[in-house]
């Protein structure tokens, strides 16, 4: 893609996105998770120049993000619209009433074509949990490496997961899905392991860094992990099923973490 053409899809002015490029004017959090969705490429490549980097989120195994194919640019662009268009289907209706036709509607693309990507529903539903990993880490990779202090970080790493706003409810009903498929279906219980394990090892990491720095309590990591990922997956279901709103899903959680986690100034552990 021509860089005229990348800002136009970014919505950004060319000329901001040349000084961006340049290093004479900041990447917003946005703008950065927007560059990597349209061309492709992680936020953690466009920063450090690798997917694997060490950084303020765990990077996905290759296996978890979306997967790489020997085509042109024409080809690629077509999978990747395909993706995003069939993402947003399946978290909307779910994916037993999404159609190949719908898809390809929504592509203005023929069926034939979507076949010619995809060998059908299944793979793309599992190429769209792929996607939302990456949407997921780029996201904590933009927002994340600029906060030092470790309460702040893990709050705000909570936050950007949060079932809310249009997308955040998209990416979590895309979650959703796959946990109540892998559930009768083991197909695609590894795809969903190695998502969840890279998320499962962010919030741990997060929280290491905090009993490094003495703001967290000294409980095994992987247990505090544990209590804290599944209070998220449950009130997260709370949220897209209407009994929760996505703020008072974050005050449960961050009322949990300053309660159990975060050790008050001046306090004995």
């Amino acid at each position: 893609m021509a860089q005229r053409e990348i800002a136009h899809h970014m919505g950004l002015d060319e000329t901001k996105l040349s000084k961006a490029l340049n290093g004479t004017r900041r990447f917003h959090p946005e703008e950065l998770t927007s560059l990597a969705d349209i061309t492709g490429v992680t936020v953690n490549w466009l920063l450090s120049g690798s997917d694997e980097a060490h950084g303020p989120s765990v990077p996905p195994p290759p296996m978890a993000l979306p997967t790489r194919h020997p085509e042109n640019n024409e080809h690629a662009q077509k999978r990747r619209s395909i993706i995003e268009a069939a993402w947003w289907l399946f978290a909307r209706r779910g994916f037993s009433a999404v159609r190949i036709a719908d898809i390809a509607y929504a592509c203005n693309l023929s069926t034939a074509a979507i076949h010619y990507y995809f060998s059908g529903k299944r793979e793309i539903f599992a190429e769209a949990l792929r996607y939302s990993i990456k949407l997921a880490f780029d996201r904590q990779i933009a927002e994340l490496h600029s906060i030092t202090d470790p309460v702040r970080r893990l709050k705000r790493l909570i936050e950007l997961q949060l079932p809310a706003g249009e997308r955040g409810s998209a990416e979590f009903s895309i979650w959703l899905q796959t946990w109540a498929d892998v559930a009768v279906d083991s197909s695609g219980k590894e795809n969903h392991a190695q998502g969840y394990r890279r998320w499962f090892k962010t919030v741990e990491d997060a929280l290491v860094q905090g009993q490094e720095a003495g703001a967290f309590v000294v409980v095994p990591s992987d247990e505090l992990a544990m209590e804290l990922t599944c209070l998220i997956d449950g009130l997260g279901i709370k949220v897209l099923t209407g009994m929760l709103t996505s703020d008072q899903m974050y005050r449960h959680i961050e009322s949990f973490i300053d309660r159990n986690i975060v050790i008050e100034q001046g306090s004995p552990e």
